[in-house]
Order: C-alpha cells, then sequence, then structure tokens
C-alpha cells in the first residue's frame, strides 16, 4: 500500500501534465498537504485537530471573543466556526455564552483547562516549525517567510475577483 505521504511530483521529477502551467500552485498544493498532514500527527498528541490550535491561539491571545470575530482571525466561516467552537466545548478547553449587550452575539473565551494546553501547542508548533526549516539559514527563514507573505497577499487580492476566478484573467507570465 503507498504512503499517504507519498510526493505528488513523478519519480522523474516532472510534474503531471496537466499541473505544467501552474508549478508554484501545484507545490503550494504538496507542500500545503505535508504541513497539514505531519500538524496533525503532532496535534493528535495533545488531542487537537488542525485548526483548532489556531482558534485557541486567538483566545489565548486576546481573551473572551465574539465568535463572528474569531471566525474573521482564524479565516473560516461561520459553519465551521460553530463546529470547531462545539468541539472545544465539550473537550473543555472553551466556554460559550450570549453577550449581554447583543443577544444574536455569542462570546467565546478560553477555560483554565485549556491554558494547561497552550505549552503543548506553543512546543508541538516549535516541532512543526524545526521539520519545516531546520535545514534553513536565517536569511533563507526570512526569505521564505517574505515569499509567502507575497503569495498570500497576491492571493488574497484575487480572491474576490470574478474575472481571475472565472478564468478571463490575462497574464503576462
Amino acid at each position: 500500500m503507498e504512503s499517504e505521504a507519498a510526493p505528488q511530483v513523478s519519480e522523474t521529477g516532472e510534474l503531471p501534465k496537466a499541473a505544467r502551467r501552474g508549478p508554484i500552485s501545484h507545490a503550494i498544493f504538496r507542500v500545503a498537504r505535508l504541513h497539514r498532514m505531519l500538524a496533525g500527527q503532532l496535534l493528535r498528541e495533545v488531542g487537537l485537530h488542525p485548526a483548532q490550535e489556531l482558534v485557541m491561539m486567538q483566545l489565548w491571545d486576546h481573551g473572551r471573543m465574539r465568535q463572528t470575530d474569531l471566525a474573521r482571525h482564524v479565516g473560516a466561516d461561520s459553519a465551521t466556526m460553530t463546529r470547531t467552537i462545539q468541539r472545544l466545548e465539550k473537550a473543555g478547553y472553551v466556554r460559550r455564552a450570549r453577550s449581554t449587550s447583543d443577544k444574536r452575539s455569542v462570546l467565546v473565551e478560553p477555560t483554565a483547562a485549556s491554558m494547561a494546553l497552550r505549552q503543548q501547542v506553543e512546543d508541538l508548533w516549535s516541532r512543526l516549525e524545526d521539520c519545516v526549516a531546520d535545514d534553513l539559514t536565517d536569511g533563507q527563514r526570512s526569505e521564505t517567510l517574505a515569499v509567502l507573505e507575497r503569495l498570500e497577499t497576491n492571493l488574497a487580492t484575487h480572491a474576490g475577483d470574478t474575472e481571475v476566478l472565472s478564468g478571463s484573467f490575462a497574464t503576462d507570465v
């Protein structure tokens, strides 16, 4: 049985023919898939699923937040955030309450039990970072981060651009 972590690039190092017009996008897909898989393995050690730690990080930094603000900070849709919060609440890591000033708003806050989890999450993120960039110099780490931030900005700029999404975007590559 072939491992799930098998690279998407063929053994000859060639991209699949259908991906040759998007080699950077193909590489991002492969890296993101492997990163999420490894993060998931590490998070299982502390009883979390991928992205739950991102919610907890926001709550640890900001304290009580409206659920809609939390979703925006994490980049999740409302339904996904609701399911995530329900799972974290069931595990005892968050508490939800209706806002007293706006009955439509739900406030989410970290529990004392989640505070014990914080150091474990910080440690596993450090381990994940080591796996990702252990053999990079400080300069390469800075350059990689700058390029990733630029890619994120590019993607965010075009995410709502219907011309790009419909395929009518002209490129001059």
